[in-house]
């Protein structure tokens, strides 16, 4: 019978088999070529929406809370769509929207130019994206900007929900791995990813109320990629290269 005296020792990363090696580095390398494609995305997306190149809070804040100074299709046209159409014929759209958005100027002027730049991904195939194929719908994005809608916010989120979650539960099981001296740190990097889910998330949503929670946008992406980060390089350099020292042994916890 075990003494209770005895502690479980939870095996660190240089005593697990080759396999077991050979695998969390396998997931380490697909995981981290994920997340940087995973930023990428989040760039080419919204680092066009004040107009401006960069990715700034200004971005995130007429992502999620929308341009209250223009409509929808202006705001797209002048940001993240911009490099998708002429600048003449965005102009000409411009021009159609201030002067009233008749239907008339639409057929006559506007619907061409949709047509042909824009119907590829707006033809109603894809849900989320406004429909462009006539004028109704077309209509409907020359109203005031207000954002992303609450029932694509609904969906983004509960796809990150789950998305991220099981990310950072893969990536806590590996580097519950390893060694780390100070040992409320470990559980500490472990936590600090799924604080900053929530913290982001959240913001998507408090950013439509106000424009200052795109600030914490901003922090709780900064604090998910760090986290991933230490994570991802403490565990890729433990798996190969940590030894002990002569008489040392070290404990996972």
């Amino acid at each position: 019978m075990q003494s209770p005296h005895i502690r479980y020792r939870y095996p660190v990363f240089y005593e697990l088999p080759n396999s077991l090696k050979v695998l969390f580095t396998n997931v380490l390398i697909m995981m981290g070529f994920g997340y940087v494609f995973g930023l990428t995305q989040i760039w080419e997306v919204h680092h066009l929406e004040d107009g401006k190149p960069g990715l700034s809070v200004q971005d995130i804040q007429i992502a999620y809370r929308g341009n209250r100074s223009g409509t929808r299709l202006e705001a797209a046209l002048r940001g993240s769509m911009s490099r998708h159409i002429d600048p003449a014929k965005a102009e000409t759209i411009f021009q159609w929207i201030h002067q009233g958005a008749s239907e008339q100027g639409y057929n006559e002027t506007i619907k061409p130019i949709l047509d042909e730049r824009c119907i590829g991904c707006h033809g109603g195939r894809m849900g989320g994206i406004p429909d462009l194929r006539d004028y109704a719908g077309v209509r409907q994005t020359v109203n005031l900007d207000e954002g992303v809608s609450i029932g694509t916010l609904v969906r983004v989120s509960h796809i990150h929900l789950f998305g991220l979650t099981l990310i950072f539960t893969v990536m806590g099981f590996i580097f519950s791995h390893a060694y780390i001296k100070w040992r409320h740190m470990k559980s500490l990097i472990i936590l600090i990813p799924f604080l900053a889910i929530f913290v982001d998330i959240a913001s998507w949503w408090l950013t439509k109320v106000s424009p200052a929670f795109g600030y914490t946008v901003i922090i709780g992406g900064a604090l998910m990629g760090v986290a991933f980060a230490l994570q991802w390089a403490i565990s890729m350099y433990q798996l190969w290269f940590l030894r002990p020292a002569v008489g040392e042994t070290h404990l996972a916890d």
